[in-house]
């Protein structure tokens, strides 16, 4: 904890999905200040997301399905396309990928590489994710993919590299985590 933030009040705005709360604190400034600040803090549950990659057809796995919260601001579509990922619940980040790639994918990946952690939108999201890369051979599909929740309706992409390249420089690709994943794959020449 630091000793620059003294928490005032917290109140619980929603509860229903993830907490939502209106927090006021003080905040210690670099000069001394002491200044009260109110923020509304949206607590969502840290995730893992995984790239997945294969070097010698040189694609990747991505799945495409309906957001709300994209909708909400894009009411022409809401779908996005986006890499396989999901909640920790009480796995940890590697375990969760692991499980996530075969529930929305359908692979079964054995070795996945963790290539950093990120907040996706530290301004209101308390959410960490864990990135990952792993490669996939045909021989992993075991299932069709597409989610085991019943909300779930989650398409199966295997997806050419330089035409997901293509989809992030023309804006078809959205989501930040996948953005980083393919540049990270990009700058480390896992696929051409």
């Amino acid at each position: 904890m630091s000793d620059r933030i003294k928490i005032i009040n917290e109140k619980v705005i929603s509860d229903r999905w993830f907490t939502l709360k209106d927090i006021s604190f003080d905040y210690t400034k670099n000069n001394g200040e002491v200044q009260r600040q109110d923020r509304v803090v949206y607590h969502k549950d840290n995730y893992s997301a995984i790239l997945l990659y294969n070097s010698n057809k040189n694609s990747i796995i991505l799945t495409k399905q309906f957001r709300m919260p994209a909708y909400v601001n894009t009411p022409a579509d809401g779908f996005v396309t986006e890499v396989c990922a999901g909640m920790l619940d009480n796995d940890s980040p590697e375990g969760a990928v692991i499980r996530e790639a075969e529930e929305e994918t359908g692979y079964r990946v054995k070795q996945v590489q963790k290539v950093f952690e990120c907040y996706t939108s530290p301004g209101t999201l308390s959410e960490l994710a864990h990135l990952y890369v792993g490669e996939y051979e045909d021989n992993m599909k075991v299932t069709e993919g597409g989610g085991t929740d019943a909300d779930e309706d989650i398409e199966v992409l295997e997806t050419p590299f330089k035409a997901a390249l293509e989809m992030v420089k023309t804006g078809e690709i959205k989501d930040a985590k996948t953005i980083m994943l393919i540049q990270y794959a990009q700058l480390q020449g896992l696929l051409k």
